[in-house]
């Protein structure tokens, strides 16, 4: 009987040890969060320039990947910083701008119903 307790302790700590090392060494996973950020930080980050429909301009930054609502935005100008980037047009097309590019669009700017980090 003491020897059985043993053995079911023994198997006990190394499941937990085994658990724990698996815990450290394994990297977590991608965090996949697109999140607004202030373009007044310095950074490589994805900064837009659009207007609106209505008249409103905006310059707006983001960083980290994933995809976030534009709400049919028109783009004025682009620069992906250390992004690669994909536009999600209101004509259903999707366009893909690399990392380390600036791209203006001043006689027919694309509006743009989503972005995505990728």
């Amino acid at each position: 009987m003491l020897l059985e307790t043993k053995r079911t302790a023994r198997t006990m700590v190394t499941a937990l040890a085994a658990a724990a090392a698996f815990t450290m060494i394994v990297p977590t996973g991608t965090a996949f969060a697109i999140n607004e950020v202030s373009c007044a930080e310095q950074g490589d980050f994805l900064r837009i320039q659009s207007h609106h429909s209505t008249g409103l301009k905006s310059e707006d930054c983001y960083a980290n990947a994933g995809k976030a609502d534009f709400g049919g935005w028109w783009i004025d100008k682009i620069s992906t910083g250390n992004n690669d980037v994909r536009l999600h047009d209101a004509n259903g097309s999707v366009v893909t701008i690399p990392r380390h590019r600036v791209v203006s669009y001043p006689n027919r700017p694309p509006k743009v119903n989503a972005i995505e980090i990728l």
